[in-house]
């Protein structure tokens, strides 16, 4: 059911049920920080306090419950950092905890990232039998010279073990995280990276360009990048690749064989909800008794972390104006796009509420509509942020 005005013409959210839920949890440490990467990662100095840290976890999960009271987890996702840092006793402490204080359903995605340091992957039976059911291997390359330059601490056949021992292990869901456009990086050494991951037959694979983002070491000391017509044709032969091979884009950077489209990613990119524990993490929630949307964070740094009781930094309550774009954010992310029905049902919202930037984006060819359904255009998705940009809430005040 679509929202309502106020008198004053003011967007009032309306929602006929909730959205899909789904718990993300995040283990901050790593051996060493890549210096690409711009997330909430810490190198390891000391020993992990990983039995300290559950606890910790637990306690943030029962502060956020009474806001999802009797509602139904479909996917866990356990990212960083490095989550297979953890010792196996601790990921089987942990999800025997979360299953304790939620309703998890039977046949929830329950993912954890891997790097393919040898110690951890001997891991990785242990953690099948925890009740991980998809394991997320950052390879990134799998030659030793692009991996040195990105400052990964893995070679390249490492990374090709730590998939046959997720094999070994009874992994079947199985994702490898591939980068291109890496420095001093050729087409060819772009297209063998996808050939040999293909041969180790993932069923996922989310191959994304690396970019430098602020506050990392690279945007301060930027590389030798290649230019943007061999980023383009990198792109373009890794697409042509993927699709010979049987995998579908389903979106921007996700590729997955049939069935196996990350189920906790697909939940982001509908605007569905998520809990966030752990250092840093985020969350949205959607309130029905007062038909709003929070977003929630905890305490960012792992020490103050797990030194505060009280592990929440923040809230806010989202405005219409940027429901709608953090809808679109995500949802234009999405090769197929959505339905129209969706941005009511999961943003509370008339659509008639973005309908000047729809037909905007439609002029420009950035956008098409049709069948109930409405998804960016090839163009559109090669000039993303031109076509969000249209959706800001600037602009909508604009309008």
């Amino acid at each position: 059911m679509p929202a309502t005005e106020m008198p004053d013409g003011q967007a009032v959210f309306l929602f006929s049920e909730l959205p899909p839920l789904s718990l993300y949890v995040h283990v901050p440490w790593c051996v060493r920080k890549c210096p690409y990467c711009d997330f909430n990662s810490h190198a390891l100095k000391d020993a992990l306090p990983a039995e300290a840290y559950v606890d910790a976890l637990l306690a943030d999960l029962e502060a956020d419950l009474p806001r999802v009271w009797g509602r139904s987890v479909h996917s866990i996702f356990i990212g960083g950092g490095t989550p297979s840092l953890l010792p196996p006793e601790a990921v089987h402490r942990l999800l025997g905890g979360l299953r304790a204080r939620l309703r998890l359903l039977p046949d929830a995605e329950i993912t954890l990232e891997a790097n393919p340091g040898a110690a951890e992957a001997g891991r990785f039976a242990e953690f099948r039998a925890a009740g991980v059911n998809r394991l997320s291997i950052g390879a990134q390359s799998f030659q030793d010279a692009l991996l040195q330059r990105i400052g990964r601490i893995h070679g390249g056949r490492d990374a090709a073990r730590a998939f046959e021992a997720a094999q070994r292990a009874g992994f079947e869901n199985i994702n490898l995280d591939l980068m291109f456009g890496l420095p001093g990086q050729s087409l060819r050494q772009a297209s063998e990276d996808l050939a040999t991951a293909l041969t180790l037959a993932p069923s996922h694979l989310s191959r994304y360009q690396l970019t430098l983002e602020p506050n990392t070491a690279f945007h301060h000391s930027p590389p030798s990048l290649p230019d943007e017509d061999a980023i383009y044709a990198m792109q373009d032969a890794g697409q042509a690749q993927l699709a010979a091979a049987g995998f579908e884009r389903y979106e921007i950077s996700a590729y997955a064989r049939p069935g196996a489209r990350c189920r906790h990613n697909l939940n982001y990119w509908r605007f569905g909800d998520y809990l966030g524990i752990g250092a840093g993490a985020h969350g949205k929630i959607t309130s029905g008794a007062e038909q709003r949307i929070r977003r929630l964070w905890k305490k960012r740094h792992p020490h103050g972390y797990l030194a505060a009781a009280e592990k929440r930094e923040g809230e806010n309550t989202l405005v219409w104006e940027d429901a709608a774009f953090e809808f679109m954010l995500n949802a234009l992310r999405l090769v197929d796009g959505f339905e129209g029905e969706l941005f009511s049902r999961h943003a509370g919202l008339a659509l008639e509420c973005i309908a000047p930037a729809l037909e905007q984006a439609e002029r420009q060819g950035l956008l098409e509509r049709g069948a109930g359904l409405i998804r960016p255009t090839p163009r559109g998705l090669d000039f993303l942020n031109d076509l969000l940009a249209l959706f800001l809430p600037e602009a909508a005040g604009r309008r």
